[in-house]
């Protein structure tokens, strides 16, 4: 059992010292550390230190105060304060691309919901007409990478005048 929880965490020391880049991309301005919000991350008091991120994440996870909070909007955790705009959209594409794609097919899906909130358009199904008329413009190529088919989301939620009104992080 020691041997999983030190193999544990050391894997959460390694991903912590690789994602500050991606972390100040995403999470922007957001209230809480890469520990995420919970108990651990008010007992560190947002301490960016690496071992004080896992003893925040750590805490968090041993009592299960994040799950709370995230639920209840306790522990600093902000209730509709997840990652937004395009870095976000950008990583949501990226690591959900063969959901979206079908969803995009479809104009409808759990995908294009997200991707929606994420933008902050009012018309979930509005985003995903307009992404499914443009399908072959965004997946031209099966192997287009991420970066491609992003830029292709946001000129086609652009093109249409409702849409790039109605998009508040369409940046």
């Amino acid at each position: 059992m020691r041997k999983v929880l030190g193999l544990a965490a050391f894997v959460a020391a390694l991903a912590a010292f690789g994602l500050d880049d991606a972390r100040a991309q995403i999470m922007g301005g957001n209230q809480y550390s890469m520990a995420g919000c919970g108990l651990g991350t008010l007992l560190f008091q947002n301490d960016e230190t690496r071992w004080k991120q896992v003893l925040a994440s750590t805490t968090n996870a041993t009592f299960g105060t994040q799950t709370f909070g995230i639920t209840f909007g306790t522990s600093n955790c902000n209730p509709g304060g997840g990652p937004t705009g395009r870095p976000a959209a950008s990583l949501f594409i990226d690591v959900n691309r063969e959901a979206f794609a079908k969803d995009v097919a479809r104009g409808s899906g759990e995908t294009i919901d997200h991707l929606a909130a994420i933008l902050g358009c009012s018309d979930s199904a509005a985003v995903g007409r307009t992404l499914r008329g443009d399908f072959k413009v965004i997946f031209a190529s099966e192997g287009r990478p991420s970066a491609e088919v992003t830029e292709s989301v946001f000129e086609s939620v652009r093109k249409n005048p409702s849409l790039a009104e109605g998009c508040q992080r369409l940046g």
